[in-house]
């Protein structure tokens, strides 16, 4: 028996400029543009519908949070142009949003993102600004020195600096354009006086300093999930993607060196992400905690100073 397939044409981008009047017809239009296009998601928003009023909205000079009261607001023929011009350059260059625009915000926070740094996006920003910690960082222990290694563009390293006001906190990076931009968003935040940046592999960036608190998303993706990552994936730096045949390579480095960089009751949180199972994998007998986010329990892994070898 065969199957009937109905093709639907995508709209197009001259029939759009003609045809849509308000911001509401702009959204709608968007929405079928991008799920026609087939483009992936992941770098701050989860779907069509959310990807295009971020984008609209940003087009626009419009607070990103508020759309319903502009949903019915006639739009100039420029700013039409505009911003179809900007959802045809997502659909048509599989580029993350972030990198279009030139910023990404995360638990609120407004950063300079580009590709010379992974979009802003890591599950450890839910860590830092909630209590999840608590148990761990007891009440009047303070934290006084916090280190984010693989700092990127710095976003951690940031919000680390503003969870812990007392603390004086160290963004380490391999990649010199990755700190770079880290040392925009750092200006950007006027953190300056107590964030410093540092290049180096690793531990070697740490310079024998002992940390409290030590956040570290590194490149975790398995060779496997490398070979079909969606174009926007492979727009982003790859180097602070993949982490070897099962993803642990860099991770094995981190926790066997970690010990000596964290003070007697130091933390390393470390991002994992969807690869719990090879992590279990590659450490059997080491102590954690796993600690859950909205993205799900077994992203980020916690462990004490004293259960590392």
């Amino acid at each position: 028996m065969s199957t009937v397939r109905f093709e639907r044409p995508a709209p197009s981008p001259a029939e759009a400029r003609v045809a849509l009047h308000t911001v509401r017809d702009l959204l709608r239009w968007s929405v079928t543009r991008m799920q026609a296009a087939g483009i992936a998601f992941g770098h701050g928003t989860a779907d069509a519908w959310d990807e295009a009023a971020w984008l609209i909205l940003w087009s626009l000079r419009l607070p990103l949070e508020r759309l319903e009261p502009v949903l019915d607001a006639r739009l100039a023929p420029g700013e039409l142009a505009a911003a179809i011009a900007l959802v045809e350059r997502r659909c048509t260059e599989r580029l993350p949003a972030a990198y279009l625009t030139g910023e990404a915000w995360l638990r609120g926070v407004r950063f300079l993102s580009d590709p010379r740094a992974l979009v802003p996006r890591s599950p450890i920003a839910e860590i830092l600004d909630t209590d999840a910690l608590a148990p761990w960082l007891e009440a009047g222990d303070g934290v006084g020195q916090v280190m984010d290694l693989c700092t990127g563009g710095g976003s951690l390293a940031i919000l680390a600096a503003r969870r812990f006001e007392g603390a004086a906190v160290l963004g380490t990076d391999l990649s010199a354009d990755a700190l770079a931009l880290a040392a925009d968003n750092v200006a950007l935040h006027g953190v300056g006086d107590r964030v410093a940046l540092r290049q180096g592999d690793l531990w070697a960036g740490a310079s024998g300093e002992r940390f409290d608190l030590v956040v570290c998303n590194p490149p975790y993706v398995n060779a496997d999930s490398m070979a079909v990552l969606p174009a926007e994936y492979l727009a982003e730096p790859q180097g602070a993607l993949g982490g070897g045949a099962d993803g642990m390579d860099l991770v094995r480095r981190i926790v066997g060196g970690a010990r000596g960089h964290l003070a007697p009751r130091g933390l390393l949180v470390i991002e994992i992400g969807h690869e719990a199972p090879y992590f279990e994998a590659a450490f059997p007998d080491l102590e954690y905690t796993w600690l859950p986010t909205e993205g799900g329990d077994d992203r980020i892994v916690l462990m004490e100073r004293d259960a590392l070898p």
